[in-house]
């Protein structure tokens, strides 16, 4: 039986103080008047030599043409736009780590219920470990549905097709009002979690009850149950990967989507089923996982990075190719104003995994697969990052305090609810038909 140590407790504790800390003075520090947003985007223009020569001297030529009589409507519409995007930042950074972790979640959740539906013999031994990671969507699910609704009660600004005045002068929102609406979009979330959170706990309890049984009928439900549960997942989280990243920028779409988020945390997912086993084995627990689980997991690494990697080009491939502006504005956003994160994103989510997991003889190395899954795991907080940042912040991004903030914050939160819920129950199945094939498992 896992004991949850007094020393992880007080290292997740003091991660979410510091977080909080880091969050409260993003959202204090944030503008509230127009004046205020632009002192701030003028000393952010100090910082950078003689681009702020270039930009008095293009206000100057705007003032200019001002004195020749031209309406000063559109200066004053873009000062209450940087003033909203600024406004956004710490929410942002808030909802891109809250949106990551649960995300890793729910691609831990999928992976598990594929395990079940294909009655795999070789991860059994990890089944409890999924399990406790998945227990986290109760609380991350929690907070990423209270960040949508206060978005829908409008204090914030990160989904704009939620702002009236912003329908009212927008023909192609007015197109979508009939899907792009807060109450449907509240209660599409409301339906996805809960049929996450349901079948997370119903499988759960299923589990712990095969333990007692005499016979394998909790198993057999299992298997029917997650085999449901699959459908409903594909559907969910390509319409919740609609809702909650790419409704952000509601006149951008692609058909490519779901899939690519999908990617992102089911890669993820499993990255953090692979540290977190690799801890506990380090610690003495899990006796009977052995070098060949480490080594399926981090095939699983290298192999969802690949198809991470193709999705991500096919995506990009396309819409750069056809050139199509409401298309390719997407992209061309990014690589001028988010250069960094959108380029490095690409080398930590392929080119580093790739060549550090390629070797077969790498992946039964634990502080190798760690190593690796660190860096995965950064590049695609990056990828999310990425997805939400340029339609809510624009070009006054950068990695700051709130950002740092949430995610030490949500880190914490995480580590201390997985690990709980591991110390509720023994981290080895005992009734599983499988779990004989699982412990003798060797490729």
């Amino acid at each position: 039986m896992y004991t949850f140590s007094n020393r992880l407790k007080i290292a997740s504790f003091i991660l979410m103080a510091v977080g909080f800390i880091g969050i409260a003075i993003g959202f204090i520090s944030a503008p509230s008047t127009i004046e205020e947003s632009k002192a701030i985007v003028a000393s952010s223009h100090d910082t950078h030599g003689d681009s702020h020569a270039v930009v008095d001297a293009a206000h100057a030529e705007h003032g200019e043409a001002d004195a020749h009589g031209h309406d000063n409507g559109h200066d004053s519409a873009h000062d209450e736009h940087v003033l909203h995007q600024l406004q956004n930042k710490p929410w942002a950074a808030l909802y891109v780590a809250a949106f990551f972790f649960m995300m890793i979640a729910l691609g831990v959740l999928a992976f598990y219920a594929i395990q079940r539906a294909a009655q795999a013999g070789w991860s059994p031994l990890l089944f409890r470990v999924m399990e406790g990671i998945t227990s986290y969507l109760v609380p991350g699910g929690i907070i990423v549905f209270v960040i949508l609704l206060l978005s829908v009660l409008h204090f914030n600004h990160l989904f704009v097709w939620m702002d009236a005045d912003v329908v009212a002068h927008d023909h192609l929102l007015q197109g979508k009002k009939g899907y792009l609406n807060p109450t449907f979009f509240l209660i599409r979330a409301a339906i996805f979690l809960a049929g996450w959170i349901l079948y997370r706990e119903y499988s759960r309890k299923l589990s712990i009850k095969q333990d007692e049984s005499n016979d394998d009928s909790n198993f057999k439900l299992n298997f029917r149950i997650s085999a449901a549960f699959l459908v409903f997942y594909l559907i969910s989280e390509s319409i919740m990967s609609w809702d909650w990243i790419m409704s952000v920028d509601p006149h951008w779409f692609s058909t490519l989507f779901g899939w690519y988020v999908f990617a992102s945390m089911f890669v993820s997912g499993i990255t953090v089923i692979a540290m977190v086993t690799i801890y506990l084995k380090s610690k003495g627990y899990l006796e009977d996982v052995n070098d060949s689980h480490i080594h399926d997991l981090a095939k699983f690494m290298f192999g969802i990075s690949v198809f991470w990697t193709y999705l991500w080009f096919s995506q990009f491939m396309l819409i750069w190719y056809s050139n199509i502006p409401e298309e390719v504005t997407y992209y061309v956003t990014r690589i001028q104003d988010f250069r960094l994160p959108f380029f490095g994103m690409i080398v930590m989510n392929f080119l580093f995994p790739v060549l550090l997991l390629m070797n077969s003889d790498y992946k039964r190395v634990n502080w190798f697969v760690v190593m690796a899954g660190v860096v995965i795991l950064a590049g695609h907080y990056l990828d999310i990052f990425n997805m939400i940042m340029p339609s809510t912040v624009g070009d006054q991004w950068f990695i700051g305090i709130p950002e740092i903030g949430s995610i030490l914050f949500f880190a914490g939160l995480f580590i201390f609810w997985v690990f709980r819920a591991l110390a509720n129950a023994p981290l080895q199945p005992k009734r599983n038909p499988f779990i004989g094939e699982s412990k003798h498992f060797h490729y």
